[in-house]
């Protein structure tokens, strides 16, 4: 299928859970520049149960940001992942690492380079593409699957109004399944999930550049989530940009409010400035 500047190769499927298939889509630009970018579209880490629910993958937020990738020659690999109700964490974690060790492993399929990969996300997605940046996601040199030899680690991360630090989010999240702990509460096994979950407690600073989008007027993942995690790069050393966008909202392009930055265009500035270097 041929969408503007770019084909598409759907259902690729780069895992299996127990007889379930893990999908991807892989949309490949006109003009690929030799890079690629795992996409994660948000949704709560939730998705719809019946038969003809739309896959993650295939939700309107690739329709948002997808083009403007290919059109600067990346080539994009938009996943699905195990999702509420019935997969709680760490099982949405675990699929996004498969996905960067399927892609890295099979790279010169897609003609990219299996060193420099970026990773993408909004809201949840923003969550899992945080996590693909902080953790260490070292290979398994002991695993008869060779895909899972393969690092999981990106080099560059975008990540849009990112829930990051689930202790100072002070309200429970399903994906965790664990109401979030009293205030005062360090040693519950609830605490131990909220601060395992969250992004900004692995930052250090080898931690890849991270641009951060978020809106400030946004009532879902409030704006002190994206201050948190710059702050946590800045004192670890680390290179981080947080784009505040005046008065936006949750959601792909933040509400549409007036007058916002040029999101878009400093998200391929920073893919072009870090990924490519």
């Amino acid at each position: 299928m041929v969408e503007g500047e770019h084909t598409i190769e759907s259902n690729v499927v780069y895992g299996m859970y127990s007889g379930l298939a893990l999908l991807m889509d892989i949309y490949r630009p006109t003009n690929p520049n030799g890079y690629g970018v795992v996409f994660i579209s948000g949704s709560g880490w939730r998705r719809p149960l019946a038969w003809h629910s739309q896959a993650l993958k295939d939700g309107g937020q690739q329709s948002v940001y997808v083009p403007t990738l290919t059109a600067a020659g990346y080539t994009v690999f938009a996943i699905n992942h195990r999702a509420l109700p019935r997969f709680v964490y760490p099982a949405a974690v675990e699929d996004t690492r498969r996905a960067v060790r399927f892609i890295r492993h099979h790279a010169s399929d897609y003609n990219i380079s299996p060193d420099r990969i970026g990773a993408s996300g909004g809201s949840s997605g923003g969550h899992l593409v945080s996590m693909l940046g902080v953790q260490d996601g070292a290979g398994d040199a002991n695993s008869e699957d060779p895909i899972e030899q393969e690092s999981a680690r990106v080099q560059c991360v975008i990540a849009r109004a990112a829930p990051v630090d689930f202790i100072l989010r002070e309200k429970s999240t399903p994906f965790l399944d664990f109401e979030h702990p009293e205030q005062g509460d360090t040693s519950s096994e609830a605490y131990q999930r909220h601060v395992e979950a969250s992004p900004i407690t692995y930052v250090t600073a080898d931690a890849p550049p991270f641009l951060l989008l978020h809106g400030d007027a946004d009532d879902t993942v409030h704006f002190n989530q994206a201050e948190a995690m710059e702050k946590a790069f800045q004192d670890a050393g680390a290179t981080v940009r947080l784009i505040r966008i005046p008065g936006g909202v949750h959601g792909p392009t933040f509400g549409n409010p007036d007058n916002p930055p040029d999101y878009k265009g400093e998200m391929i500035t920073w893919l072009d400035t870090y990924l490519k270097e």
